[in-house]
C-alpha cells in the first residue's frame, strides 16, 4: 500500500507505450519556454520534458489544475499520476525502466536539462528541484548496482541495428547521418565499430558536421548536399532537431530515379531510418519505390530482444527504486513540515525579543557588552527548549501524521489541547 504524500505533486503526459510517432507529435509543445510561462501563474512548479518518445509535465500543484491546463491547450489522451505514483514514475524515468530501450543513459541528461530550462524560466520550486535530483540520484544509483544498462543500446545504436538487420551487414556500406547533435553523436559511435567504406555526417551548422565527423573518421555534408551524398548511402539514419521535415518526398523521387541501375526499372533499396521527433522524413515517402522508411515506432522490437537479457538486473532496480520510494515519501513529507515549524519558531521569536528587551531595561545603561551576552542567551535557551520538538514535528511529518505535528504546535503555541493518533 503506498504512503501518503502530503505535497500535491502530479506528472501527465505520453510516452512511446500507448502512443505513436503521430501521436507525439500532435501532443509536443514547441516552445518549452513559451508553455513554461504560460503555467508559471497556475503551480508552485512546473517542468517539462520532451524527448523523442515521451512527452511528460511534473509540476508541484495539484493534478486537476494540470489536467486542466492541458485540455485547455488541446492535449487528450494522456496518463495522469499524483502523489506516490508520480514520485514512482518519476524513479522509474531516470532508471531507464520506462525507457523505449530499457536501461538507456541518455534520460538521466534530459532530466537535468529540463530542469534547467524550468529553473531559467523561474518555474523549479524547490520541493521540484528536490524531486528531480533525487531521480537523477536514483538513476545513477540503479545502473552503478546493478546491470540494466550493460549491453543496453540507445535509441541511436537501435537504429544502427535496425539498420544492419535490414541489410544483413553493415560492413562494406555507405552511411550517411543526418544530424550531429547527442543523438546524431550515438548513431556516429555506433557506426564507427562496423566495417563502413564510407560515413558522411550533414547538419544545418556545418563546423558541427566537421567536428563530428573528425572524431568518427567520416566525411561532413553540406546539407544542400544531401541528395548527392543520400545517392551514394545505402542507409541514411536522419536524427535533426528540426521543427520540420529536412527530408522531402519530390527529392526523394528525384534520388530514387538517379539510383536506377541501367535497364533496369528500380532503383536501388535505401534504407531510411527516421529517429527524430518531430520527423525529419516528410509523411508519404514510404510510397516511393525503393524507400524502405522506419520510424521509432520500428524499435520497439529492438527494445524486446535487449530486454530479455536484462530481465534479472531490472527486476533487481524494481527492488531498489521501492526502497528508496519509501525515503522519498519521507523527504518530501519532512518539507511540509518547513510551515509548521516556522510558526513554532516565530512564536518563540517574538517572545524571546519581548523578554530580552524587558530584561536589558531593568538592567539600565552600564556595559555594551551586557546587551550583546542577554541576546546569545535568549536565542541558547530558545534553540535547546524547541529543539527536541522540532525534530518531533519533523519525524511526525515524514511518517505522514501531519495533523499531529500540527496539533503539537498549536498546544505549545496556544495551549490547544493534543489530538493524540487514537483519538477519534
Amino acid at each position: 500500500m503506498d504512503e501518503q504524500l502530503h505535497v500535491p505533486i502530479a506528472i501527465a503526459g505520453i510516452s512511446h507505450h500507448l502512443a505513436t510517432v503521430d501521436k507525439l507529435e500532435q501532443f509536443r509543445f514547441p516552445d518549452e519556454k513559451a508553455f513554461l510561462a504560460m503555467a508559471r501563474d497556475r503551480f508552485r512548479g512546473v517542468l517539462i520534458l520532451q524527448t523523442c518518445n515521451r512527452i511528460e509535465i511534473l509540476v508541484h500543484g495539484e493534478a486537476s489544475a494540470l489536467r486542466s491546463l492541458l485540455e485547455g491547450e488541446g492535449r487528450t489522451d494522456f496518463s495522469l499520476l499524483t502523489g506516490t505514483g508520480a514520485l514512482r514514475h518519476l524513479l522509474m524515468l531516470a532508471a531507464g525502466m520506462d525507457s523505449m530501450i530499457v536501461g538507456e543513459d541518455q534520460i538521466i541528461g534530459q532530466l537535468k536539462d529540463a530542469l534547467a530550462l524550468a529553473k531559467e524560466a523561474g518555474t523549479a520550486s524547490p520541493v521540484l528541484e528536490l524531486c528531480v535530483n533525487k531521480a537523477v540520484h536514483v538513476g545513477v544509483e540503479v545502473r552503478r548496482q546493478t546491470q540494466i544498462n550493460r549491453g543496453a543500446v540507445s535509441i541511436g545504436s537501435a537504429a544502427v541495428l535496425l539498420a544492419e538487420e535490414q541489410l544483413g551487414s553493415l560492413e562494406g556500406k555507405h552511411i550517411l547521418v543526418v544530424g550531429s547533435g547527442e543523438m546524431g553523436m550515438l548513431v556516429a559511435q555506433a557506426l564507427a565499430a562496423k566495417k563502413l567504406t564510407a560515413m558522411y555526417v550533414a547538419n544545418r551548422t556545418y563546423q558541427r558536421a566537421e567536428v563530428l565527423a573528425k572524431k568518427i573518421g567520416g566525411k561532413a555534408v553540406k546539407m544542400a548536399e544531401l541528395p548527392r551524398y543520400m545517392i551514394l548511402s545505402d542507409v541514411v539514419i536522419s536524427c535533426t532537431s528540426a521543427p520540420h521535415p529536412v527530408i522531402y518526398r519530390e527529392h526523394l523521387r528525384e534520388i530514387m530515379l538517379s539510383r536506377c541501375w541501367p535497364l533496369d526499372g528500380h532503383p536501388r533499396p535505401l534504407v531510411l531510418i527516421d529517429i527524430a521527433q518531430p520527423r525529419d522524413v516528410e509523411e508519404g515517402a514510404e510510397e516511393i519505390d525503393g524507400i524502405h522508411l522506419f520510424t521509432i515506432d520500428s524499435l520497439r522490437r529492438i527494445n524486446e530482444l535487449t530486454m530479455s537479457s536484462r530481465r534479472e538486473a531490472a527486476d533487481q532496480a524494481a527492488s531498489f527504486i521501492g526502497t528508496e520510494l519509501h525515503q522519498f515519501v519521507r523527504l518530501l513529507n519532512g518539507k511540509v513540515a518547513d510551515e509548521t515549524l516556522s510558526l513554532l519558531h516565530t512564536w518563540a521569536e517574538s517572545i524571546r525579543m519581548r523578554e530580552r528587551d524587558r530584561a536589558l531595561s531593568r538592567l539600565g545603561p552600564g556595559d555594551p557588552r551586557a546587551g550583546e551576552i542577554v541576546d546569545d542567551l535568549s536565542r541558547a535557551l530558545v534553540s535547546k527548549i524547541l529543539s527536541d520538538v522540532t525534530v518531533s514535528i519533523r519525524l511526525c511529518a515524514e511518517d505522514g501524521d501531519l495533523d499531529y505535528a500540527r496539533s503539537l504546535v498549536a498546544a505549545i503555541t496556544r495551549g490547544e489541547k493534543i489530538c493524540f493518533r487514537n483519538e477519534e
